[in-house]
Formats: C-alpha cells, structure tokens, sequence
C-alpha cells in the first residue's frame, strides 16, 4: 500500500507547533516579547517594541543590551531550527503529540560581537540569522537587524555557538 502524503495543512500545523514550543520554552524570548515567523526553514524574528526596551529617553533610542539579546535569541532559535527541521523532516524526531516532545537543548554562546549601525527607533525590530559554518559541534552565525527598510540595518551581530551533542 503506497503512502499518501499528508495535507499541506497538517503540515504547517506541526512545523508551526515546534516552532512555538521551542520559542515558548525560553522565558527570557517571552519577556522580550520576540516572536518568529517562517517561511518554509525561513525565519524572521519580529521584536514588537514596548516602552520597556528604551534605553535613551532623550532620543528616544533601543537599550543596546535589547538589540544584542534580540540578535543572540535570533541566532540560537535559528540554529536550534536547523537542528529540529533537519530531525523532524527525516523523521527522527516524533513531532505527532507537541505536548510530550522534546526538544534538543539549546546552543551554548561562545562569544557573539555586535555591531551597532545606528540608534534603534522606537518601533519594531526585525532580524534574519545566516549560518555561516554549522559542524556537529561548533557553529558560526551572522545576524542583521532592521526596522523599517530591510536594506538599512541597525545593528548586526556574529556569534560563535557549542552546539548540543545529539542524542544516539
């Protein structure tokens, strides 16, 4: 008996799902008030803006300490990402009950350097996260940040990552 394939629908529900739980495990991204959208193995980091992320009232400008945690989250959601969509598409990771799964543990952060091109504007913040090199062990990652215009950047990171050992 041949196997059909499952509906689109059920699909981006389950990817969605693992998407939630991975991000909804980390109080510090829910304090933030970070969400990601994706689009197939895409993902965009959105950081709504809130009064409390302000650190220059006169400007009024981002605290800086908010957009160098906004890129880091970026990079290590990405990269967990790329761990879970790798696992959950070949199979390897039963995704069918999103309560019981579990999820790899996240990247540790070896050092991650931030560039910051301008103030941040009171509004939201967007940012992508590039993998630039991903071993079993160790990974690097670029990461852009912007707000209005995808092409004028506020800030931009690198980071360096001890990836979790995974699990025979």
């Amino acid at each position: 008996m041949i196997k059909r394939p499952e509906p689109v629908q059920v699909v981006k529900q389950r990817r969605d799902g693992v998407l939630r739980a991975l991000v909804e495990g980390v109080p510090y991204i829910r304090f933030l008030g970070v969400t990601f959208e994706r689009r197939g193995d895409e993902l965009t980091a959105i950081m709504p803006f809130k009064d409390a992320l302000i650190g220059n009232p006169m400007l009024p400008a981002l605290h800086g300490g908010a957009t160098a945690a906004f890129l880091e989250v970026t990079a290590i959601i990405t990269l967990s990402w790329g761990m879970i969509w790798e696992d959950m598409e070949s199979g390897a990771l039963a995704v069918e009950d999103l309560d019981q799964i579990k999820l790899p543990r996240l990247p540790k952060t070896i050092d991650f350097t931030v560039d910051y091109l301008r103030s941040g504007l009171p509004r939201d913040a967007y940012a992508r996260a590039r993998i630039t090199r991903a071993g079993r062990r160790y990974a690097s990652v670029h990461v852009e940040g912007w707000q209005d215009n995808r092409a004028r950047l506020f800030a931009q990171a690198t980071g360096h990552f001890v990836m979790p050992q995974r699990e025979s």
